[in-house]
C-alpha cells in the first residue's frame, strides 16, 4: 500500500470511530458534556496537545463521564493527556456550547496553573504536547483555542459558542 495512503486511512478510520461514539453518546446520554483547561506552567506558557485523531494544537480535556464529577474528570485529563498536576484551585472561565461536537455538547472551560510530573510521549491519542509561551504558539492551533486565549488575556468579548 502506498505510504501516504496509509496515515490517511488512519484519520478517516479514526474520526469514523469518533463519529460513531458521538451518535452513541447522543443515545445513551441526555446532553455530553466536556472539560478543557487553559494549563500554565510556572513560566506562563501554555499547555497545548495533537491528538491523532483531530488536526490542530488543542488545550488539553474530554469527556465527563457517568458517576463523575467535572473535577474528576478535569483531574484526569490533565494526567492522561499531559501528565499534568493542577496546582492550586482551578478556575471556571465560562460554559460553551460545543455545536461542533453535537446538538447538546457543552464545555467546561478552566484556567489552572499545572507542573508536568514526567514528560508526555506520544500514544495512540496523544500526537505531541508540550508549553508554548503564548507569543510563540506552534503552527496549527485551532481558531477556537486562539479564541479562547484571546478571551482569556484581553477584553474580548465572552462568546457562548465554543
Amino acid at each position: 500500500m502506498n505510504g501516504s495512503l496509509k496515515p490517511r486511512l488512519k484519520i478517516f478510520a479514526t474520526r469514523l470511530i469518533t463519529s460513531n461514539l458521538h451518535r452513541l453518546f447522543a443515545v445513551t446520554r441526555g446532553m455530553t458534556l466536556g472539560v478543557r483547561a487553559a494549563c500554565f506552567d510556572e513560566e506562563g506558557r501554555i499547555f497545548l496537545v495533537r491528538h491523532t485523531y483531530v488536526p490542530g494544537w488543542h488545550m488539553p480535556g474530554g469527556g465527563v463521564e457517568h458517576y463523575e464529577s467535572a473535577g474528576d474528570a478535569l483531574v484526569k485529563e490533565l494526567r492522561e493527556e499531559g501528565n499534568l498536576e493542577i496546582i492550586g484551585s482551578p478556575r471556571l472561565f465560562h460554559i460553551y456550547f460545543n455545536r461542533s461536537a453535537s446538538k447538546r455538547d457543552h464545555v467546561l472551560f478552566y484556567r489552572v496553573d499545572v507542573r508536568q510530573t514526567a514528560p508526555r510521549p506520544p500514544d495512540r491519542e496523544i500526537r505531541d504536547c508540550g508549553f508554548f509561551p503564548l507569543h510563540a504558539l506552534p503552527e496549527g492551533v485551532t481558531q477556537a483555542t486562539l479564541r479562547r486565549l484571546a478571551e482569556l488575556h484581553s477584553d474580548l468579548p465572552v462568546t457562548a459558542i465554543w
